[in-house]
């Protein structure tokens, strides 16, 4: 029996439950992305998939449409993978285990890739119904937005004519999305040369924290665990008279999230009610600061017997200490022009310990080119003093706002006459796919909408049933009556 069944928009949630079905993390997109092209074959519609595994399903307008602009709909197909340390899920093979609340829909330990698996629903519902009056339709399913919005960077458009694009990769009911920041995801590599060593093997895991999406949420200012556990480590260094040595550190799962969690594993003689009383001597200040915007924050310590483990020498300890406690993180820059906007940030989502080499990765993000390239520039600069090496991909340029913008207008009038919460256009500092579709097609007009969700990128996340039933229903009625 599927979970959804007995809830309403029907076939938008039987496409959502299919997908979450579907292992479909970034950098695993073959099997959805085969699973979007055999819908449309099996709906005889044309369809395009190119050697990214990106997806374009064109359908042609109803009877009496045809004149109509051509609307482009899009959203992506892959999903931050994020789980609860006590989660036994494996996002390579397991599917999401859904379960309903109330109004909202969650996964059970894991991320819900409501972000945007709801927007490859909609697609697909919308694409399936003959009844259903529209003009011509170009579906663009793309891959490994999460990463980098490396899909949406190598499609190829030449081949579409679309005038509007609908982008469906929101997360607030009734916001007209009009701007949003370019960025680019940033890797620091710092060489270590570690030595073997004996003692007894600790693995000590700071977790607890709220996290959150860095596009939407970095302003909350929610816990950096990596950044934390970095500073930690550091006071237990410098502040106690406690012998021990760092095996490995390794916290979060992906760039754009902030790591809620972070573990290292250590060797040491000591007892380990003795370790866990160092932690906890020097993590209570830290704690205390964060008490508002990251209540539970704790720290466990595990022994696992005696063991023998390469360790980093003092030396690259010095130069990891250096870098997690120097590094830029957060918001940096506020917009001059719109108020409460978020215009520069960072976020040092993914900290891992590699074969020679201890490995960070970082979303840059802003709304102002030239200060993208200089916060860019400080990572590269600090990582020249410390010996590393320091590089980006994923390069996505920002997406202006329209003064000007008949599309915008058209929705604005139509979800003011159908609902009475009233449309807000917005700015937001979160990358969408936009931005890159307008490079080119720079004649496009654009708006980017979606449904409630919320705790996007973390196992807490939630998409509302009701709004994602209006926002379909609305969609629906966009389609009908769009010029």
């Amino acid at each position: 029996m599927r979970v959804l069944e007995q809830y309403e928009p029907q076939r938008v949630l039987f496409y959502f439950e299919e997908i979450c079905s579907i292992p479909h993390g970034s950098g695993n997109m073959k099997q959805i992305s085969q699973y979007v092209v055999d819908f449309a074959k099996e709906h005889g519609l044309e369809v395009r998939q190119d050697e990214s595994l990106n997806v374009i399903i064109k359908k042609p307008a109803s009877a009496g449409y045809e004149n109509r602009p051509v609307v482009m709909l899009q959203g992506h197909m892959d999903m931050v993978e994020a789980k609860e340390n006590w989660s036994d899920h494996d996002f390579a093979t397991d599917g999401l285990r859904l379960h309903v609340e109330g109004d909202e829909i969650f996964a059970q330990g894991t991320t819900l890739g409501g972000d945007d698996g709801i927007a490859v629903a909609y697609m697909l519902a919308i694409l399936e119904d003959d009844t259903l009056a529209h003009p011509a339709l170009e579906c663009v399913f793309t891959v490994d937005e999460e990463v980098g919005l490396l899909g949406a960077a190598d499609i190829d458009l030449t081949d579409c004519r679309a005038s509007y694009l609908i982008n469906l990769d929101s997360e607030d009911e009734g916001v007209f999305l009009s701007s949003c920041a370019g960025g680019m995801r940033v890797d620091l590599k710092l060489p270590i040369h570690p030595v073997a060593s004996e003692g007894y093997l600790y693995e000590v895991t700071l977790s607890g924290l709220l996290g959150g999406h860095s596009g939407t949420e970095i302003q909350k200012e929610h816990g950096n665990a990596n950044l934390i556990m970095g500073r930690i480590l550091k006071d237990l260094q410098w502040n106690l008279d406690l012998e021990w040595e760092l095996v490995s550190i390794e916290g979060g799962n992906a760039d754009n999230a902030i790591p809620r969690s972070c573990t290292v594993q250590l060797l040491s003689e000591a007892e380990e009610a003795v370790i866990h009383a160092a932690f906890q001597a020097v993590s209570q200040m830290i704690f205390a600061e964060y008490r508002v915007a990251d209540p539970d924050m704790h720290i466990t310590v595990r022994e696992h017997g005696r063991a023998t483990a390469k360790v980093l020498t003092p030396a690259d300890l010095s130069k990891l200490f250096f870098l997690l406690t120097q590094c830029p993180n957060g918001v940096q820059n506020m917009s001059q022009s719109i108020e409460g906007l978020v215009e520069t940030s960072l976020n040092l989502g993914i900290l891992s310990t590699e074969e020679g080499a201890i490995q960070a990765a970082f979303s840059l993000r802003s709304s102002v080119e030239s200060r993208k390239f200089a916060l860019y520039d400080r990572l590269e600069f600090l990582m020249e003093y410390l010996g590393g090496s320091c590089s980006y991909y994923g390069d996505y340029p920002g997406w202006d706002y329209k003064v000007d913008s008949k599309l915008r207008d058209q929705m604005i009038t139509v979800w003011n006459g159908m609902f009475e919460h009233q449309a807000e256009i917005q700015a937001i500092h979160a990358g969408v796919e936009c931005g890159l579709f307008l490079y080119q097609m720079p004649e496009l007009d654009m708006v980017s909408i979606g449904p409630d969700m919320k705790d996007i990128h973390t196992p807490a996340e939630r998409l509302s049933l009701s709004s994602t039933e209006r926002v379909y229903r609305y969609l629906v009625e966009l389609l009908q009556v769009i010029e």
